[in-house]
């Protein structure tokens, strides 16, 4: 092997740890979520906003800095992103309110728009054939396992010292990607990138920021009418009218105007945000909607599952990282099959085996969880899910970029974490207004059975749902009746539970998904792919 030969795979290693740079900080934070929530005094709407705020400025901006990444240089991209992540961290870790920690977020957020998709348009310029599979492989089970890794050291941070360590681990990491990538990885950019559709990116960030605000929000102001009447600053809601259907309809406004503008783009010759012209290519398209619709999935349940581990059954933080820990494990071996199935089997075979893992996995979650629950059982449970997510997030992504020429890499590689981010926003949206909203109705309905007036149930409920369920210790110790503790225990775990099963039916709907692709991703090998010329100056 030449030298040059062995640096790529140096610069992989690199490229992978800046990949988990990302994602353990987004995994760290839910297990830190608890410690959060009793230093800081954030409600369970905030505890959303924390992840939200992240993702949602992520998912909005990839598309953006995939496209520059292709003009300016993809390792220039990378380590500006990595910078801007690192100081927005420590931001995050001396935030002395919720508020001012939802602001980091967001700024954590537009590093790690920059660093995902420059990633991926890397490994798509420097690698070739069987050895891009290889690489798509590691790449995909670092996530995989980061996912689960940053629970553990979440864990340990928060427990051992306090939550703010889990972004002060931001800043070694940091100074280890900027100097290993400037010594390994090779710049690379595409001749043909030209201006940034800045209309584009304006509706893409109001579609995907008032879509995302009506999910998180609608149990909170109201689905349609007023519940809680929003205020800003002096500005106080003055309609009947809940701001959510109004978010949603200019969601869609957006949604629309977008397409719209991005294919009258298209038609004049002219560079469009979204990779329309990408969108002829099937694997590129149908691989697209499974990425999107499995992501819906995948991270739900890493939302809930610590919230329920330590305000349920008692856990701390860093025995909510241990046994997370089966997840990573499972993920790592994963990255082990994947390696050795690249190139032998099918993409999509292994795509959709990584699936049904998954949803088998979730849905045995989903079975065990109880009040009383032990967490034996879940073990294996989490295993088999963790593997599952490294089967198919590795795989898949080489599915969306088999047939994508290297030269428009970047806005590929950007198009398809999109997809997989909008997914992921939308999956916690969605979930975690299951878990919150499932949980009032079910402790609503049993403090009512008890007898409890209305007005003391109302704040019952009120109390467990806006602490994200901290405050069932405080009912345990207050002196109260035993009942009403264990009600929201039970109420908790019901909510926990129909949040795995809803994410299990997102999964099976990636799964079904999957057989749009059809032929696009049956072949084990893509020979055209080696002989593809590099975009690499």
């Amino acid at each position: 092997m030449s030298n040059s030969s062995k640096l790529r795979w140096v610069g992989l290693v690199f490229i992978s740890i800046a990949v988990s740079l990302i994602i353990v900080d987004s995994t760290i934070v839910n297990v830190a979520i608890p410690s959060i929530v009793d230093d800081l005094g954030i409600s369970s709407t905030e505890v959303q906003w924390v992840q939200e705020a992240y993702t949602l400025v992520f998912a909005s901006l990839l598309l953006v800095f995939g496209s520059l990444a292709d003009r300016f240089g993809r390792r220039r991209m990378l380590l500006v992103g990595v910078v801007i992540f690192v100081v927005a961290s420590v931001a995050a870790a001396l935030a002395p309110t919720g508020g001012l920690l939802i602001l980091s977020r967001l700024v954590q957020g537009v590093g790690g728009s920059m660093i995902l998709p420059t990633t991926l348009s890397l490994i798509n310029a420097t690698f070739r054939g069987r050895e891009r599979g290889i690489a798509f492989a590691v790449w995909g089970s670092t996530i995989g396992g980061m996912a689960a890794v940053g629970p553990l050291l979440g864990g340990w941070l928060t427990t051992a010292f306090s939550w703010r360590w889990a972004f002060g681990i931001n800043i070694p990491l940091g100074i280890i990607i900027v100097v290993g990538v400037l010594l390994t990885v090779a710049e690379s950019r595409s001749d043909r990138a030209e201006r940034i559709d800045g209309i584009g990116a304006v509706l893409s960030v109001v579609t995907m920021s008032t879509l995302v605000f009506g999910l998180i929000e609608g149990r909170t102001y109201g689905w349609w009418l007023v519940d809680t009447v929003p205020t800003l600053g002096g500005f106080t809601w003055p309609w009947q009218l809940s701001p959510v259907p109004i978010a949603f309809a200019v969601a869609l406004l957006g949604l629309v105007s977008f397409i719209a503008w991005g294919l009258h783009r298209r038609r004049r010759g002219r560079s469009t945000l979204l990779a329309f012209g990408l969108f002829g290519i099937t694997s590129f398209r149908n691989g697209n909607i499974a990425a999107m619709v499995v992501s819906l999935g995948e991270f739900g349940i890493i939302l809930a599952l610590p919230l329920w581990l330590q305000f349920v059954i008692g856990f701390d933080a860093l025995q909510t990282g241990l046994i997370l820990l089966a997840l990573a494990i499972g993920s790592f071996v994963a990255s082990g099959v994947a390696g050795a199935l690249s190139g032998r089997v099918a993409p999509v075979w292994v795509v959709r085996a990584g699936l049904a893992a998954e949803i088998v996995g979730v849905a045995g979650i989903a079975v065990v969880i109880g009040p009383d629950a032990s967490w034996v059982p879940l073990l294996p449970f989490l295993f088999v899910y963790g593997l599952g997510v490294g089967l198919a997030t590795a795989q898949l992504t080489g599915v969306v970029l088999a047939d994508v020429p290297p030269s428009e890499g970047g806005q590929a590689s950007g198009t398809q974490s999109t997809a997989r981010q909008l997914g992921a926003a939308l999956g916690v949206a969605v979930l975690g207004t299951v878990l919150y909203s499932s949980t009032a109705g079910i402790l609503g309905a049993s403090l009512a059975d008890q007898g409890i007036p209305e007005t003391q149930s109302d704040q019952i409920v009120s109390s467990v749902v806006d602490s994200a369920g901290a405050a069932i210790a405080g009912l345990e110790a207050s002196g109260q009746s035993s009942a009403v503790a264990d009600a929201a225990k039970e109420a908790f775990s019901d909510g926990t539970r129909a949040a795995a099963f809803t994410a299990a039916g997102f999964l099976t709907l990636g799964l079904l998904a999957t057989i749009s692709l059809g032929s696009a991703a049956s072949a084990p090998t893509r020979r055209r792919d080696e002989a593809e010329p590099s975009d690499r100056p």
